[in-house]
């Protein structure tokens, strides 16, 4: 009997770690891709003109391959869309967890799965419908379309990740923590801000992980409510991000073409660039357990 129950473990044992070696290798085979396709191209076109290059005229007569433009609208853009979207659905979840009623709470919760169930494309389509115009009229400007407009689609689209990972991360927080606070003369939300959140950092950490990586990732509905062009970022200019401005050209960039090999390594830039953030993120939240 024992020794079937060991053969059962290892055997248990033995499919979780395929599992994990085929996660990691999935990693690493995109991560060999990636640098495959996207090293020549920079190669040829010098890493600082690309890098920091000012102008992407990848169709002209004489091509220029400057992706600075794309670096920044999606640094602003993502940076734009956690300082909006990160306060609201922190102070959502703690809402739902510590204070909200069970009929309030279920109704909510139900608001928030319905919008992460929501696809990127309803979400651009909406935008381009109502937010473009919206803010076209409201600031009197040419055209809506804009990184404001895309800020506001990606705060809006985070909110479901921020939300439902830092609710569960609140209610695993022990009662016990709550009841000791109380009890020492604490109030009620003195102990949500002060014991349980701290609490349930490392959760909070991971929704905003989560956040940063949905908002980088995002490419049609910031396709659409953008304006796609490859302007240097302004809050009401018309701008495309990295992950735009691959899907916006790779369908007609020719096989072999040093514009298709520039698109990939745009995508390795896109791949460094989430990979560098989260390390940062987790970095400073190792740094904080620690202490």
């Amino acid at each position: 009997m024992k020794n079937k129950k060991r053969l059962m473990e290892n055997v248990i044992y033995g499919i979780f770690l395929i599992l994990g070696l085929v996660t990691v290798g999935c990693v690493l085979l995109i991560t060999v891709y990636l640098v495959i396709s996207g090293i020549p191209a920079i190669s040829r076109i010098g890493i600082l003109r690309f890098l920091l290059g000012r102008e992407w005229a990848s169709t002209a007569d004489q091509p220029l391959y400057g992706i600075l433009p794309f670096i920044l609208t999606s640094v602003y853009g993502t940076a734009g869309a956690i300082f909006i979207g990160v306060p609201i659905g922190f102070m959502t979840a703690v809402y739902l967890s510590k204070i909200a009623g069970p009929k309030v709470k279920s109704v909510i919760e139900t608001a928030v799965s319905l919008l992460a169930g929501i696809p990127s494309v309803v979400y651009g389509l909406v935008g381009m419908m109502v937010l473009v115009p919206g803010i076209r009229i409201a600031f009197r400007i040419p055209d809506g379309a804009s990184l404001f407009a895309a800020v506001i689609v990606l705060a809006i689209m985070i909110l479901p990740s921020i939300i439902k990972v830092s609710l569960t991360a609140l209610e695993a927080v022990p009662k016990e923590y709550e009841d000791a606070s109380l009890a020492l003369g604490a109030t009620p939300i003195e102990t949500y801000f002060r014991v349980s959140v701290p609490a349930a950092k490392s959760g909070i950490a991971a929704a905003v992980v989560l956040g940063v990586g949905r908002a980088i990732g995002e490419a049609m509905a910031v396709m659409m409510v953008a304006g796609n062009a490859p302007n240097m970022p302004g809050i009401f200019q018309s701008v495309r991000f990295l992950t735009t401005a691959v899907a916006s050209e790779m369908s007609y960039a020719a096989d072999g073409s040093l514009q298709k090999q520039a698109l990939f390594s745009i995508a390795l830039v896109l791949f460094l660039f989430i990979m560098m953030i989260n390390a940062v993120l987790n970095f400073f939240l190792k740094h904080s357990k620690e202490n």
